[in-house]
């Protein structure tokens, strides 16, 4: 973990996309916003979308913003992530569930570094820093073809790979003492430790839900 958090600054210092690898409630965001935090672009921005989360035609609409009545419900023209993440950086979470035809869209992005909106015909610059996470194997998605190469190499110009929890046992104190000062901060009630047999249940626990199974 050392070696990552020395490895955030250096690539802070950079502008290149980044994609962040690692199981689900291993801290990939917090990553990105470390990134950001530390980058030229930190007084722009940090805008983030779950690709996961969502259809293909909402996910279009939420990345590139639509125009007046491009389709049923739109009663005003919307900007898209990628126009309210000017100057800054767009952290785009569960990128290995994207459409193949989403893909090739945000490929287009990345290449001509212009949007147009659903529904409308004008190009618009946009000036954004991409960082990608995804808990799949992509290189594996590409084999499958589930996953344009070319899109993963514009995304895996610098990648970081996050451990999960049951690699790096001992930082396990360290997090739940973190987390028992945040918690007991937040509710007003004074907690000074962590009792030595609760601490060796986690310590012999192999959270599969990571840090935020801990926290």
């Amino acid at each position: 973990m050392q070696e990552i958090f020395k490895l955030i600054v250096d690539v802070a210092k950079t502008d290149s996309n980044v994609l962040i690898t690692g199981e689900s409630g291993t801290g990939k965001e917090l990553v990105a916003k470390a990134i950001h935090a530390k980058s030229s672009r930190c007084y722009g921005p940090f805008i983030v979308i779950n690709c996961g989360a969502l259809t293909e035609s909402l996910l279009e609409s939420e990345l590139f913003g639509h125009e007046k009545g491009a389709f049923t419900g739109a009663q005003y023209a919307r900007k898209g992530h990628f126009e309210m993440a000017d100057s800054g950086t767009l952290f785009l979470d569960e990128i290995g569930e994207i459409s193949i035809k989403m893909q090739v869209d945000l490929l287009r992005v990345l290449e001509e570094k212009k949007i147009s909106r659903v529904g409308g015909t004008e190009l618009i610059d946009v000036d954004v820093r991409i960082i990608a996470a995804t808990n799949l194997d992509l290189k594996e998605a590409v084999k499958q073809r589930n996953f344009r190469q070319d899109l993963f190499f514009r995304l895996n110009v610098i990648s970081i790979h996050l451990p999960p929890l049951r690699q790096r046992k001992e930082d396990i104190p360290l997090l739940a003492n973190h987390f028992l000062r945040k918690y007991a901060q937040k509710i007003n009630k004074k907690i000074d430790s962590i009792s030595s047999s609760a601490m060796d249940l986690m310590l012999k626990y192999d959270w599969p839900g990571n840090v935020r199974e801990l926290e």
